[in-house]
């Protein structure tokens, strides 16, 4: 366990040394702070801790500090600093969303931990909190997304994911993939061909031809860009291709 000191002008160095070097998945705790959980159950807590673990929050609220030894996790001490949710769900904000479940963007025990850590004094709400990262970056201590640091001490951090680069991605060449062929939905109304030079060419209730354009895969993420100018977003989910509310296979 490892508690460090906010004072110093680099903030909290020694743990992010730490959680950038974590291979072995211990916990990390961010302690001893005020968080805006942006969950209507939980609200704002002072004096609180928040505990996760890879990509997943586990915890939330006071006295989680107390078993941090027991289970070796890196501890970032947070005092007189706010944590808030870097993701905002305006919807929540504005009461509009009728159930708990409903809510997203919340730090709440089975989120993701996309988390801002800035000033208290800087923080009287959400929104504020999350104005400073656009106005004034060098004041928020950390962002941190999917349990990653990405900026520390207003700085970027070593290693930290870099953003794809403007404009349309390059065709790949996808000879061998599996995802190439012929998608056909369970009514045969959508036959989509993906071809390895990366173009699609869809038949609609036999009409040829209907959209063609090109396509980019990122993991299971697959972006159509039609020759007509428009985006469109599919998905594999194991053997199926689910786009536009199709559900296909391969044919």
């Amino acid at each position: 366990m490892t508690i460090t000191d906010t004072g110093t002008v680099r903030w909290n160095p020694e743990a992010l040394d730490e959680i950038l070097s974590n291979d072995e998945g211990r916990p990390i705790l961010f302690t001893n702070a005020r968080i805006l959980t942006m969950d209507p159950l939980i609200g704002t807590m002072t004096g609180a801790d928040l505990l996760f673990v890879g990509s997943l929050l586990v915890g939330v609220g006071p006295g989680i500090i107390t078993a941090a030894g027991d289970d070796n996790a890196i501890v970032v001490d947070c005092t007189g600093l706010t944590i808030a949710s870097a993701v905002v769900d305006t919807v929540a904000l504005a009461g509009g969303r009728g159930h708990r479940s409903e809510y997203v963007a919340t730090l709440a025990p089975g989120n993701i931990p996309d988390f801002l850590v800035v000033p208290d004094e800087l923080a009287a709400a959400v929104p504020n909190a999350v104005a400073m990262l656009m106005t004034r970056p060098e004041q928020v201590r950390a962002l941190v997304a999917a349990g990653r640091p990405v900026l520390w001490s207003g700085t970027d951090v070593p290693g930290r994911a870099a953003a794809p680069e403007a404009g349309i991605p390059a065709a790949e060449d996808l000879t061998g993939s599996p995802r190439v062929g012929v998608w056909i939905d369970r009514n045969g109304f959508l036959h989509q061909e993906l071809t390895a030079d990366g173009r699609y060419d869809e038949i609609r209730g036999g009409r040829p031809h209907a959209y063609q354009g090109r396509y980019c895969i990122d993991g299971d993420r697959i972006d159509y860009l039609d020759d007509l100018g428009f985006w469109a977003y599919g998905e594999f989910q194991g053997d199926e291709l689910r786009h536009a509310g199709y559900v296909m296979k391969l044919g």
